[in-house]
């Protein structure tokens, strides 16, 4: 409505009301349906969020309070709990063989044939499946991992 009523605004001095030539309301209109193309427009590129309960308590699971202390990130139980917190957070992104893949190889230290033979995976898969899991650490830890 407030696009129409500055589009209005701007034009209301080159409208001339004349019989036979249109109305006043057919102009107004033909400016509202316009505002509303140029919105569909530009709104049709844009993605839509999608949630449901997963995505409700994966938000509610965020703390509303941050402290304003500075966290020594070099302490080893502060780094501890920072990469378990993200491991939480990425963890419903990927199905279960795929996490099984890197929890194995990464966290459990075993070997790749194994885990790719118990998992009846290729151990190039295995590989890929770990790969995938820790780019997305990276990203979701950002400096802090490097």
């Amino acid at each position: 409505m407030q696009e129409v009523f500055s589009a209005v605004a701007i034009a209301i001095d080159r409208f001339l009301h004349t019989p036979g030539q249109g109305t006043f309301r057919g102009w107004l209109w033909t400016i509202a349906r316009n505002k509303l193309r140029d919105h569909y427009r530009r709104t049709s590129h844009r993605e839509e969020a999608v949630g449901g309960t997963e995505a409700g308590l994966r938000l509610s699971s965020i703390p509303e309070i941050w402290s304003d202390e500075s966290v020594d990130i070099t302490d080893r139980n502060e780094l501890q709990k920072l990469f378990r917190r993200a491991l939480d957070l990425v963890r419903c992104e990927f199905e279960e063989r795929t996490w099984q893949a890197f929890w194995q190889t990464t966290i459990e230290l075993r070997d790749t044939t194994d885990v790719a033979a118990e998992l009846s995976l290729s151990t190039n898969s295995v590989r890929q499946a770990k790969s995938r899991v820790l780019r997305r650490l990276r990203r979701e830890l950002g400096d802090v991992s490097e």
